[in-house]
Order: C-alpha cells, then structure tokens, then sequence
C-alpha cells in the first residue's frame, strides 16, 4: 500500500503537472514580438501567446486601415465597427505570422468550445474581462457571460462607446483581439494567406481616406 507521504507527493505532483499543461503557452516558438514587454498580466496563467496574438493583430489591422500612419487608435475604430457589423474580409487583413499565431491558439483547449466558439469562461477572458479599466464594460461583459448571453452583437454596443481607447486599455485590446478576429479566422484558408504587396497597403490607405471618415469621428466624440 502506498504511503502517505508517497501518495502526499504523488498528488502534488499531479496538480503540478495539470497546473503546468494548463497554463503554459501553445508549443509556439515562432515569436515576432520577444522583445516587448508583455503588458498582459494575469494570476496561475502563462499569456505570452496571447500577447504575441495580440501584437500580431495589431499590425494586420493598422496594415490594413491605416498604413501610411500607422494610427492604432484609429485603426481600432474602424475595425471594431466593421467587426460588428459583419463586413470585415478577414482574407484581406491577416498576415500570415498572425495565421501561425492562430494555429498555435487553436490547439488551446480552454479558449475554445466543441464548436469552435469562444468560451467566454476560459481563463483569460476571466482575467481580461476583470481588467477593463472602464468598469461599465467590465459589468456588462460580466453580466452577459453570466447569464450565458454573451455575443458580440450584444456586446457591440457599449464596446464601440469605448474602442477610442482600446490603445491604451490592453485587456479591452485582448479581448477584441480574440473574439471579433481570431475567433473568426476559422472561416480562412490559411493556404491562401500571403504577405501583402505594399502597393496594396498603399491603396488599402488611400481607400480608407476616401471612407467618410466624420461618421466615425463624431461617433467617437460622443463615446
């Protein structure tokens, strides 16, 4: 029969195991972003690759709506309300770093439900939902994954009154990172994802210019 001290040992090591295979980033070793520090900090979770995804889709959507300046602020906005809204072309934003980062989060057993959804009671949604600097947000996001209501659409609303400072507010930042972009790349063919020309970049900047641009301003404004 096994001893107490041997099973005490047996168990801690058990829970050491599982707390390890847990919390320990996809086995991803391509990391673009080493050298930043990572902002995302969150109790018993490892989140370097979140924050590597996170920094990944900042450059596709600064690449894709504001090339030349390279205006997060306003990159988020445009994206956010786009998301939303459904007409975003996922195929023409991400780059291919981005779509190796997503096949790193796809093998993260607790982001993701049977269907491919988002569970919004993995752990880093519990973390980044906590963090909200706006606590109206945070109250809200709650509520809805309490009551198992949770969806963008629903969301969408109070987040767009605030996406002006998603730049600066990094957990609201992660957030949208995960669930209106990476959450839907499933719908891409990552065979068919390609570096973008910057010529392209260049006319994907002189098309956003030509959007009319004071909707999105003096929505902001009233946020």
């Amino acid at each position: 029969m096994m001893s107490k001290t041997l099973l005490k040992f047996s168990i801690i090591a058990l829970c050491f195991t599982l707390f390890n295979c847990k919390n320990k980033s996809a086995s991803f070793t391509n990391y673009k972003y080493a050298d930043k520090e990572n902002i995302l900090v969150c109790d018993n979770l490892d989140t370097k690759l979140y924050f590597e995804a996170l920094l990944s889709f900042e450059d596709d959507i600064t690449n894709k709506y504001n090339p030349q300046n390279k205006d997060l602020r306003r990159s988020y906005s445009f994206f956010t309300r786009d998301a939303i809204a459904n007409r975003v072309n996922y195929q023409d934003i991400v780059s291919p770093h981005t779509m190796e980062v997503f096949e790193a989060l796809k093998q993260d057993k607790y982001l993701w439900n049977a269907d491919n959804s988002i569970n919004y009671n993995a752990d880093i949604f519990k973390c980044v939902s906590s963090n909200f600097k706006n606590k109206d947000l945070q109250t809200t996001f709650n509520a809805l994954v309490s009551t198992n209501s949770m969806r963008p659409d629903l969301f969408g609303a109070p987040l767009i009154k605030h996406v002006k400072n998603a730049h600066d507010d990094r957990y609201m930042a992660a957030y949208i990172a995960l669930d209106l972009f990476y959450a839907r790349l499933f719908q891409v063919d990552p065979t068919t994802v390609t570096e973008k020309p910057e010529t392209d970049k260049a006319n994907t900047n002189k098309a956003v210019k030509g959007t009319p641009q004071n909707v999105i301003l003096n929505s902001e404004k009233k946020g």
